[in-house]
């Protein structure tokens, strides 16, 4: 059964840091692409950033790049997304989500939620100013 544990979310002030982690467990790890996804209230569900852990390529969208940065521990089939400089934009629920590569690459995953077949909980990161 694949599961994901999703952690680390807490209230941070505007410029401060959070770590969250993505515990999987539940399939070959190498042969998948991580994701983690965030979704503010009244809003749709969004990639923030994604990695292919086999080769460790990543991805990002835009508004985090140079701030937030995405990792994997294969020993302990563990992903992790360090956060920096938050802004209160980033407020939102993070999910962390698992989906097998194949022939296609996490890049493409990360572009829409719809891909990914497996989620874990939300763990939510509120940004005061």
């Amino acid at each position: 059964e694949v599961q994901l544990q999703a952690s680390g979310g807490g209230l941070v002030q505007a410029g401060g840091s959070l770590r969250l982690s993505c515990a999987t467990s539940g399939f070959t790890f190498d042969d998948y692409a991580i994701g983690w996804f965030r979704q503010a209230p009244g809003k749709g569900r969004e990639g923030v950033s994604c990695i292919s852990t086999g080769d460790g390529s990543t991805t990002y969208t835009d508004s985090v790049k140079g701030r937030f940065t995405i990792s994997s521990d294969n020993a302990k089939n563990t992903v992790y997304l360090q956060m920096d400089n938050l802004k209160p934009a980033d407020t939102a629920a993070y999910y962390c989500a698992a989906e097998p590569l194949g022939a296609t690459t996490s890049a493409r995953l990360c572009t829409s939620h719809i891909w990914w077949q497996y989620w874990g909980q939300g763990t939510l990161v509120t940004v005061s100013s």
